[in-house]
């Protein structure tokens, strides 16, 4: 595996859950680690981990650009995005709000172009860089009450193969991955039924942690993986098989 080592990393939603995981396991490999959180954050634990973390709502283009600003001029580059950041609002399309359909839109998909758009001057000035989109097995496979997140996961997919097309001249490679079953706080809300309702679907017999995805980011940031762009891997335990 590649050497993390010079590399300057930034992951969108690091403080928690599969951004978290992200964020320590490349910290562990040698890279220089940034993490952008929207609420608390526990300063001390990121702290001892040697990772630098801003506040950012990645929803807010200005705020955006703002915070790579700073790292790009502490650092003079960022190597590898990993737009981790996203949020749910869940409910049936005849009772979803505008409010939760813009909310969500917004954080999970516009987030990801704010972001990708701010980064990507530096990474064409060097002429290297890798992005890595988390999107979710359900914006490939829709899911009922979820009209909004499906949407705007959906729509990461799309935007990861067309960015990948325009940047992949100046050595920047974008890919995704979608996620499927895996456990956090999140999922740790859901009741026995509902996640053995779950575990059938999944061929594996088993749920996923922020480490296997973690995994699946490592090596797309690895030079390893310089010939794989616009591609949407699934880490998923083999619920969706294209």
């Amino acid at each position: 595996m590649s050497d993390f080592k010079e590399k300057i990393v930034l992951v969108t939603g690091g403080s928690r859950g599969i951004g978290k995981a992200i964020a320590e396991s490349l910290a562990d490999a040698g890279a220089t680690v940034i993490v952008t959180y929207k609420n608390a954050i526990d300063e001390s634990y990121f702290n001892s981990k040697n990772i630098k973390h801003f506040k950012c709502d990645v929803a807010d283009l200005k705020s955006v650009q703002e915070v790579v600003d700073s790292i790009v001029k502490e650092f003079t580059k960022i190597d590898v995005l990993v737009n981790n950041a996203g949020i749910t609002k869940d409910g049936l399309l005849m009772r979803m709000s505008e409010e939760d359909w813009d909310v969500v839109l917004d954080t999970n998909l516009k987030g990801v172009f704010n972001m990708t758009k701010a980064v990507t001057r530096s990474m064409m000035s060097k002429r290297y860089g890798k992005v890595i989109n988390i999107t979710s097995i359900v914006g490939i496979m829709g899911n009922a009450g979820q009209a909004n997140y499906v949407a705007s996961k959906a729509g990461v997919i799309g935007f990861t193969k067309s960015v990948a097309k325009e940047l992949a001249s100046r050595n920047i490679n974008i890919n995704a991955i979608a996620p499927g079953f895996i456990e956090t706080e999140m999922t740790g809300k859901l009741s026995e039924e509902v996640k053995q309702n779950y575990l059938n679907s999944i061929p594996l017999k088993k749920f996923g942690t922020g480490q296997d995805i973690a995994n699946a980011v490592k090596f797309l940031a690895s030079d390893e993986s310089a010939y794989i762009t616009g591609q949407t891997i699934c880490v998923d335990g083999g619920i969706v098989m294209q």
